[in-house]
């Protein structure tokens, strides 16, 4: 799974003084940011996502709290854990993600590359199964 991984970022700092993360776009952070959003005070019984993007990419960065997140790619799954400030999620477009097990006042923070269009959403799983079956076949007779 190429088009998914964890970034560890920067920490300058300590214990006595506290911490800075920098993000940039095109160092720590893979693509020009064109957008940012959080969510905080999702109950724990909450789950969210259930969707993959056309071409958006993310960075999901748990800020405080804990929270698990599931990627699909069409092919394997994998469950990540994001509870530390100074790691992040890299998600590409065409992976059906899903957030649950929001722990401890969670803050999720997201970094995108696209502004928000909800043409580039894939909100039914079906259809993207479709798509990324599709996809995987017309890369393959290419090769």
């Amino acid at each position: 799974m190429d088009n998914i991984y964890e970034i560890n970022f920067r920490k300058i700092g300590n214990k006595e003084i506290g911490h800075l993360v920098p993000l940039e776009q095109y160092r720590e952070i893979p693509f020009e940011i064109k957008r940012i959003y959080y969510t905080y005070g999702v109950p724990e019984s909450v789950k969210r996502g259930f969707h993959a993007h056309k071409e958006l990419e993310q960075v999901l960065i748990c800020l405080n709290g804990e929270i698990k997140v599931k990627c699909f790619d069409g092919k394997e799954e994998r469950i990540f854990k994001l509870n530390n400030p100074s790691k992040g999620l890299y998600i590409s477009s065409m992976i059906w993600r899903e957030v649950f097990d929001y722990k401890r006042n969670a803050v999720l923070i997201v970094l995108a590359s696209e502004y928000y269009n909800e043409k580039d959403y894939i909100r039914d799983y079906d259809k993207f199964l479709k798509l990324v079956k599709k996809d995987y076949w017309e890369n393959e007779n290419t090769i």
